[in-house]
């Protein structure tokens, strides 16, 4: 994990290269970052991938009609969960072999390159945008265009979802810096993730932790939405709506 006056020496053609190095055992360096708590990676793309539901389904009134965009989508980890749950789902990253492999796994997918600017899609094209783990990649001199892509492909009135490690918790660093993917990583406090959104023209902006415990059955997962407004979990989420 890299400071980020460190980080703003790194390009986003930086970043494609290494998620391309990587993209072959990608799932095996997660989990053996992860191992020391006890559960793989797709426990937490799964805990994740519900939050998503949850939150399209809360926004919108029949998510089976929308179109929503992965933003660094990576291997597409969350797609095989989200096919038929949305009228389109597209998925753009910034590597291209990662994109190769996940068109593969995910025929249903949409799938698009780009180079970690401009976007390659219409003002208001999708009515969700989310980003999951990927801020902490970008540049922090381009995070602020970031935000403001992700506004622009989003209709009036539609949702963006962010999706962020918490770097007020312990164990979040410590698998951070031992993570080799997350070599150079800059971590995201919320609040400056809300300030990010809100300078952008967004509202409604939220933010709200997630795996406080481990969200595994009816009670735990009650739990763990109940300790969703402390600071103590793993990983944060960032709701905002454009407005109409």
């Amino acid at each position: 994990m890299m400071s980020e006056s460190d980080r703003r020496q790194i390009t986003q053609a930086q970043v494609a290269k290494d998620f391309d190095d990587v993209a072959g055992d990608y799932e095996d360096k997660i989990n053996a970052a992860l191992s020391f708590g006890g559960r793989e990676h797709a426990f937490y793309i799964d805990v994740k991938r519900e939050h998503i539901l949850r939150l399209a389904r809360d926004h919108f009134t029949d998510i089976g009609s929308i179109d929503v965009l992965d933003l660094g989508c990576g291997l597409g980890a969350y797609h095989a969960g989200l096919e038929g749950k949305f009228g389109e789902l597209h998925g753009i990253d910034v590597s291209a072999y990662s994109v190769e492999l996940a068109a593969r796994r995910h025929p249903f997918v949409r799938y698009a390159t780009f180079d970690g600017e401009r976007l390659p899609y219409a003002d208001g094209e999708f009515s969700l945008a989310f980003t999951v783990c990927v801020m902490h990649h970008v540049p922090p001199p381009q995070w602020a265009a970031f935000v403001a892509e992700m506004r622009r492909v989003i209709k009036p009135g539609g949702l963006a979802l962010v999706f962020e490690h918490n770097p007020y918790n312990p164990a979040t660093q410590y698998i951070v810096k031992t993570c080799e993917i997350d070599k150079d990583a800059v971590l995201l406090r919320p609040g400056r993730l809300r300030r990010l959104f809100a300078r952008a023209g967004f509202d409604d902006v939220h933010t709200r932790t997630i795996i406080s415990v481990p969200p595994a059955g009816p009670f735990l997962t009650g739990l763990d939405s109940l300790l969703g407004h402390l600071p103590f979990g793993a990983q944060y989420y960032l709701s905002a709506r454009k407005p109409s």
